[in-house]
């Protein structure tokens, strides 16, 4: 069991908190005010941020002191919204969400995934027609092994779950979100993930 608090109590955060639970963690959620959300961190061992990426940079470099030596698993994107409020470009051009967050927090372990896929598939892998894929992003080896771990728990398999190696790669991962847009107009909002073909 691993003591989790999720930031962020909206689709994203409410599934993975109730999947999460299920699979006998004990799971803290937290809105998005920063005293919420501070004493939620302060007693996790992994914390998730399930909040709207344009906003979680400035939300968790406050969290700082709350979570050094802890394991933040940044399941968002940082964009600007069109007009029809779907992604039409990235926040941090040449870098990323996970790659700031990981410069804003130095004694953090932050690790990204669950970000190339539309939120169903993030607790719910096995009901695509074919297997999807959960990537990971990270510096620390073991932050990814726990993340693994929970992937995992969450109904992933191991063979879907791909390291791609330290934080950096998280801009290739961050940039599949101008895909979403895109297939949303085409399909509609169908769950769908990023899948790499082998």
């Amino acid at each position: 069991m691993t003591k989790i608090a999720v930031v962020g109590n909206g689709r994203v955060g409410g599934s993975l908190a109730a999947a999460l639970a299920r699979a006998g963690h004990e799971v803290t959620v937290a809105d998005r005010t920063p005293g919420t959300a501070a004493d939620a961190a302060r007693t996790a061992e992994v914390v998730i941020n399930a909040t709207p990426g344009a906003g979680s940079l400035d939300r968790f470099a406050a969290l700082r002191a709350e979570l050094r030596g802890k394991v933040l698993v940044d399941v968002s994107n940082a964009t600007v919204d069109g007009p029809d409020g779907l992604p039409a470009d990235l926040l941090h051009h040449g870098s990323s969400l996970g790659e700031q967050l990981q410069e804003a927090l130095p004694e953090t372990h932050v690790v990204k995934t669950l970000n190339t896929m539309l939120h169903p598939v993030m607790t719910a892998p096995a009901t695509l027609a074919q297997a999807p894929d959960a990537f990971l992003s990270g510096e620390n080896q073991q932050a990814k092994q726990t993340v693994r771990e929970l992937l995992v728990d969450l109904g992933w398999r191991e063979e879907w779950i791909t390291d791609l190696g330290g934080i950096r790669t998280a801009r290739a991962t961050e940039a599949a979100i101008l895909f979403v847009p895109h297939v949303i107009r085409s399909s509609g909002f169908a769950p769908f993930a990023i899948s790499v073909a082998r």
